[in-house]
């Protein structure tokens, strides 16, 4: 495998794993931890290399390059994971939301298959799901609340569509649905007419994915 390839996938995986992170939620431990570890590989790498390069090749003051290289990297890396952590908890109507929904589209083109991809469709369902709760928490904002309702129906609808050919009864798909409800059901009260409108038919849609407990 080429250490491009290597690389990408790593990118990935971070971004699987901050994808998975809760509204307003912080990184575990353990993933800061390899994220760090990444980062130091890297510096140390680069340092090696600097060390190993002909000394005609190297511009001076050569003690203070490696120095100056690493606080560069790091304050990169800290900037990079400060942008990373804000866009995942952004909700509609923030500056970098856009960003946000762009990184899920991304993940879900970059798909293996229809079951992965019908994964992360459902996924981004109850990330929109989880927007609306917050919308409703800070603000009466219908316009944004009516579309990411839209949105979430069809994230859910192309996910269950896909995850269905690719996995014909999956619990995946009851589990989803049973997680749904326990989040949408609780805002009804809370929402406008038009709005619970919304709610409800996407509630009837996905009851009949889940059986009766």
């Amino acid at each position: 495998m080429s250490r491009a390839r290597r690389r990408r996938e790593r990118v990935l995986e971070h971004l699987a794993e901050l994808r998975r992170l809760p509204i307003g939620g912080a990184p575990e431990p353990d993933f800061r931890a390899r994220l760090r570890a990444e980062l130091l590989s890297g510096a140390l790498a680069a340092e090696r290399a600097h060390s190993a390069a002909p000394k005609h090749a190297r511009r001076r003051p050569a003690r203070r390059r490696p120095l100056l290289s690493h606080l560069a990297t790091f304050g990169l890396a800290a900037a990079m994971m400060v942008s990373a952590f804000a866009t995942y908890q952004a909700v509609p109507g923030d500056s970098l939301y856009p960003l946000k929904r762009a990184a899920e589209s991304t993940l879900v083109r970059l798909s293996a298959d229809d079951a992965e991809r019908g994964e992360r469709e459902l996924d981004s369902a109850k990330t929109r799901a989880k927007e609306v709760a917050t919308l409703l928490g800070s603000s009466d904002n219908p316009p944004l609340v009516g579309e990411t309702l839209e949105e979430m129906e069809r994230s859910t609808r192309s996910g269950i569509s896909r995850l269905e050919r690719a996995e014909p009864r999956s619990p995946k798909i009851e589990k989803f649905a049973r997680d749904q409800r326990g989040v949408v059901g609780p805002m009804l009260p809370r929402l406008s007419e038009d709005q619970q409108t919304q709610a409800e038919g996407y509630l009837h849609y996905i009851e009949g994915l889940a059986a009766p407990q």
